[in-house]
């Protein structure tokens, strides 16, 4: 129905306005009435024993929902200190620049990289998996002269091999995972970071997958950068990358006589934001900071200790439960991370048709091999709040079904049965 302008009567000749507002009364009952309803999205349960991101608890989803304050807010500025001292109780440091960088992990490892890094400076990479093989391409782009030693996937390094490099080629920076994600190496480098030290090089370690799952004591070992991120053991959505750089760190940044590589990762702008000057960089990830700070406080309820504990015993049920499998792990023995299982396949089984069958009926994803070991391995994580009995008993007998239903196992319930006797172990 037409509705006629006030004052208009009879048959007057429309005027201009009229017509005109005529016009868009027709053209915005037309578009309304074309206008479908679009459907809000939804999206299917999933239990995540993958390499990450690790299950995400309803706690840390709800700090998420919160509304937001401004990123120069005083609520938020005062959230941005809280969360600086829990990251710091984390890592177990005292460095003032540590700080949750607005990007993933990948974000950290660039941002220790630049800003440590000048151009023509020397950097060895202990390169034992595919993070490694990253942190060269990154130090390569920076600039650096990259030296490379390696081992073979899923081994580590020795202390003495490392200072054998660093005596041959006298490195400004030392860069070796402590967790490397795609084999599930766990490497020491407290040794290693003294030998760097002795022989005037600094050391940069990543702990994407190993930050809360299992030891990090970055004052400790004396650790001059390290970077993590949040989607693997916090149990938080990827998004942020909790980093930390320790005197001699801040005493190169500040003594740099070129410009960081990256203005967005260049942390001579970023320590004023996250300092106490405030200076504005960028905006952060409100939602990502609440959640980090809802993360950071649950690891610390439970304790670093009794988290660490209990991604131990998880990780030991499982590991029975493979062994009764009659399958190995591709890791060197000793060196397994507890949060990062990676399995070899048995022989003449397929790598997707197992994997999608454990999505499609259970509900599981479980990671492939990456570089040299695709089609090889599996990754099964459990990391935070996905390290429980129940995804462990509930992987084992999927695998146990898939298997057997293939002909590579012969076994019923054998898996369950031998993580269980672990776990009644456990409870004496």
């Amino acid at each position: 129905m037409i509705r006629w302008p006030v004052g208009f009567k009879g048959n007057t000749k429309p005027a201009l306005p009229f017509l005109m507002a005529l016009f868009e009364q027709t053209l915005e009952t037309e578009i309304m009435s074309q206008t479908k309803p679009v459907p809000e999205l939804t999206v299917q349960n999933r239990v995540l024993m993958g390499p990450g991101p690790s299950p995400v608890p309803p706690r840390v989803l709800a700090a998420m929902s919160l509304p937001l304050y401004g990123h120069l807010d005083p609520e938020f500025v005062k959230l941005m200190d809280q969360t600086q001292e829990r990251l710091r109780q984390v890592f177990k440091t005292s460095n003032r620049l540590t700080l949750a960088v607005s990007g993933t992990g990948s974000a950290g490892m660039e941002a220790v990289v630049v800003n440590l890094i000048e151009p023509g400076d020397k950097m060895l990479v202990c390169v034992n998996g595919v993070f490694g093989e990253r942190m060269c391409d990154v130090a390569e782009r920076a600039g650096a002269q990259v030296i490379r030693i390696d081992r073979p996937y899923g081994q580590v390094f020795t202390p003495e091999e490392v200072e054998l490099a660093i005596k041959l080629h006298h490195p400004a920076l030392v860069g070796i995972v402590h967790a490397e994600t795609s084999t599930g190496a766990w490497q020491p480098v407290e040794e290693i970071a003294r030998i760097a030290h002795e022989n005037g090089a600094m050391i940069a370690i990543d702990t994407v997958t190993s930050l809360a799952g299992v030891p990090v004591e970055i004052d400790g070992w004396d650790i001059d950068a390290v970077y993590s991120g949040t989607q693997k053991c916090l149990s938080c959505p990827p998004g942020l990358a909790p980093a930390s750089f320790g005197e001699r760190a801040m005493a190169k940044i500040k003594a740099r006589k070129t410009k960081v590589q990256s203005w967005y990762l260049d942390l001579t702008m970023i320590e004023k934001y996250w300092g106490s000057d405030r200076f504005y960089h960028h905006t952060a990830p409100i939602s990502m900071n609440y959640a980090i700070f809802e993360a950071l406080g649950m690891v610390l309820e439970e304790g670093l200790e009794a988290r660490h504990a209990r991604h131990l015993l998880n990780h030991q049920a499982l590991a029975a439960g493979i062994d009764a499998l009659g399958m190995k792990y591709f890791t060197q023995q000793g060196h397994r991370l507890p949060q990062l299982n990676c399995v070899v396949i048995p022989d003449g089984v397929d790598d997707m048709t197992v994997r999608r069958r454990l999505l499609a009926e259970w509900g599981i994803e479980i990671g492939g091999g990456l570089g040299p070991v695709k089609g090889k391995a599996w990754r099964i994580g459990l990391m935070g709040h996905g390290s429980c009995p129940e995804n462990v008993r509930l992987v084992l007998g999927a695998l146990e079904t898939s298997l057997r239903d293939l002909g590579a196992v012969k076994s019923e319930g054998a898996a369950v049965a031998a993580a269980d006797s672990i776990y009644t172990s456990a409870r004496g």
